[in-house]
């Protein structure tokens, strides 16, 4: 059977230490009996320890050499193996709309856009598991203070709970990567609604991080302007990352309670101005 060449383009390194495989494929077994999707699967290192957790196991992989493979390799598979990209498929008719783990030794150049995706299905995903790059999972793992907290780190754990599992290193994959791997596991915490707008939360993370060493007075400006009065409080001398996931909800309702009363003096300027 031929082996399947990585492909740099596609962010390939093929894991080959079995034990390691193993042990990645056995952090599911915190959410047992549900069916599991794997993305980027390659030559079924991890699938071959799955395949025997008797559940329903479906594959998604993007790159035609490994789909061919993986269907000589694991005729069992056959029905479940989907060629396509992960990013791009409808998850809620993988399994008829049933929650499922996600797990995967996860490419490092799309891992970020993998657990975007993960949050927008939550309500689908009670479990992600998995492989990716060290600084990644440090980043998605940090608390309030540290270096590495930020727009990953606040919009996953407003909704999961995240497990730092261990290391991994670069000499176990074919061809080795120029950075250490870590295996992290994410299970939903109890958390059904956040008690803000959703939408404004990840506008007011994603805008006040991307200035991360501007206090929030300064970063917060595009979206509440340079004038708003709430900027005047002593939360806004705080940077974002000494922020909690809690403080960030409790900015995020402040946010729009302030954007509501600026739209609200704007529109009654603009009823006076037009009154005859």
């Amino acid at each position: 059977m031929r082996l399947v060449k990585p492909k740099k383009f596609l962010g390939q390194h093929f894991l080959k230490d079995l034990k390691v495989a193993q042990d990645i494929a056995d952090t599911v077994d915190a959410c047992p009996k549900l069916p599991i999707l794997e993305v980027g699967p390659g030559m079924g290192v991890l699938t071959q320890f799955l395949l025997p957790k008797e559940r329903t196991v479906k594959v998604v992989e993007v790159d035609y050499e490994s789909v061919a493979y993986l269907r000589e390799a694991y005729p069992r598979l056959e029905d479940n193996i989907i060629e396509d990209d992960f990013l791009k498929m409808n998850l809620q008719r993988l399994f008829d709309g049933q929650p499922f783990v996600l797990t995967g030794n996860y490419p490092y150049n799309i891992s970020s856009q993998i657990f975007f995706k993960m949050l927008d299905n939550k309500d689908l995903i009670p479990c992600c598991t998995g492989m990716i790059q060290k600084e990644v999972a440090e980043r998605i793992a940090a608390g309030p203070g540290s270096k590495t907290y930020g727009i990953l780190s606040v919009l996953i754990q407003a909704w999961y709970r995240v497990e730092y599992l261990f290391t991994v290193s670069e000499h176990v994959f074919n061809p080795p990567p120029k950075v250490k791997s870590a295996v992290i596991r994410m299970t939903r915490n109890d958390t059904r609604q956040l008690g803000c707008d959703e939408n404004l939360f990840k506008q007011v993370v994603k805008t006040t991080f991307n200035q991360r060493r501007k206090t929030l007075r300064n970063s917060i400006k595009p979206i509440l302007g340079k004038e708003c009065p709430l900027t005047e409080d002593i939360l806004f001398n705080k940077r974002p990352e000494q922020l909690s996931v809690q403080e960030f909800i409790e900015l995020t309702n402040r946010v729009g309670t302030a954007l509501k009363e600026m739209k609200e003096e704007t529109d009654k300027r603009a009823f006076n101005g037009f009154q005859p």
